[in-house]
Formats: structure tokens, sequence, C-alpha cells
């Protein structure tokens, strides 16, 4: 008999008949929340915050389609398991023997494993990962800096957010021009920057040192942890 799988459910802190709206505004809480690059790289932490945005990612991987959703809820039935007060450390318990601590492969994935019937490699299920977190990380960076309008041009505020943490250093990555982007300017200027380049607001993150990552994670999630009442 296969694994049981993980509770998605709670690891989202969803309810079972949430809706899709739901569902993708807990997973950015979610994701936020687990995301490793918000401790340092050389951090204790770093490796269980990687196990755990690993199931969110499952977890939105599951419920954001109809039709894995069905199949995972009948899964769910026949295994008919009582609530734990753990998900994450549930999930883990119930991975196979041969993806324990030491075992040599990459960890276990329920999602992957059921949908994919164990054809998708872990590089193809990491893409997935960052295409998930790359949406939604796009989506809240909007979100932020959207203009009075109510529209999603990005304004000066939208650009502070990123310039600001990062200065020059920010500059030099994006334009390749040391000290175009600094100080109180960065706002204005890495909007222009980031235009003509053509690059992604996430691109420009992952290109960020490991501090500036860290720094601009934990602030996006402050502001949309302090909108999160009633969601």
């Amino acid at each position: 008999m296969s694994a049981p799988p993980p509770n998605y459910y709670a690891i989202l802190e969803v309810a079972e008949n949430a809706p899709l709206d739901r569902i993708r505004e807990a997973y950015k809480r979610a994701a936020l929340k687990t995301h490793p690059d918000r401790v340092p790289d050389g951090s204790p932490d770093r490796q269980e915050r990687t196990r755990k945005f690993q199931l969110v990612n499952d977890a939105y991987y599951t419920l954001s389609d109809p039709t894995r959703r069905r199949e995972y809820d009948a899964q769910r039935k026949m295994f008919n398991r009582a609530p734990s007060s753990d998900p994450f450390a549930e999930a883990d318990d119930d991975a196979p023997p041969e993806y324990s601590a030491g075992g040599g492969t990459s960890p276990y994935s329920w999602a992957w494993n059921f949908f994919t019937k164990g054809n998708a490699s872990g590089a193809e299920r990491e893409q997935t990962e960052n295409a998930q977190f790359r949406d939604v990380f796009e989506e809240m960076m909007r979100e932020q800096g959207m203009a009075e309008d109510g529209t999603n041009r990005p304004t000066n505020k939208f650009w502070s957010i990123v310039g600001g943490l990062s200065g020059g250093a920010l500059g030099f990555i994006v334009a390749n021009v040391p000290g175009l982007v600094a100080g109180a300017v960065a706002g204005n200027r890495l909007g222009a920057v980031r235009d003509a380049k053509g690059k992604s607001v996430f691109a420009v993150f992952q290109e960020l040192p490991q501090d500036d990552r860290t720094r601009l994670l934990s602030q996006l999630a402050a502001k949309v942890f302090s909108h999160a009442t009633g969601i």
C-alpha cells in the first residue's frame, strides 16, 4: 500500500473546503514564513526551512489544481487519519525508509511521487517550486507597489522596497554599473534599469546577496502578515 498523503490543508492552514483564492492567499503566507532565504546561509534552521518550504509548495501544487485536489482528497479518505498537531513532522514520519536521513536520495515528496508516478526528477520538482514562488512573489510585490488608481503599474514605493534594501550592490547586479542605483535614488532608478534590462523582480531578487534577500523577504512577510487577519 502507498504511503499516506500529508495533510496539505493543515500545512497551508486552510479548511478542507477552502476555495482556490483562499488557498492561494494561504500559500503566499506559508511560503514567506518557511522560505529558507529568510535566514542566513549558515543558519542551523536553513535545512528545516528548506524541507518545510518544499512541503508548502507540494501542498499548493496539489490543492491549486481541481483534478489533483480530487484525487488527493480520495486518497486521504482511504487512510482516514486523525489530525496531527504538527503536519510537517507527520509528513516526514510517513516517508518511506529509503528517503530517511542519510539515505542518499532527495527529500521525499508524496505529491510528486503520486501525481507523476515517480517519473519526475528532483530538478523538475525544484523548477516547479521556483515557478510557483516566483509567481506569488511577483504578485505580492505588485500589491505592495500598486498605484493609487488601483492598477498594477509600478510606483516609486514599489521599487523602493527592493532598491532601498540593496543600494549600490543591486545597481551593479542589474545594470553592471557600480553605484548607478544607490542611496535615496534607488527607488526611482531601479524601475528604469529593470525595464531596460527586461528582468522580472524575482530574477533581480535571486541575484541579490544573501543578506539582502533575507531582509527583503522579512520585510515583505511583515507586510503580508499584517494584512492576514480574517483570511
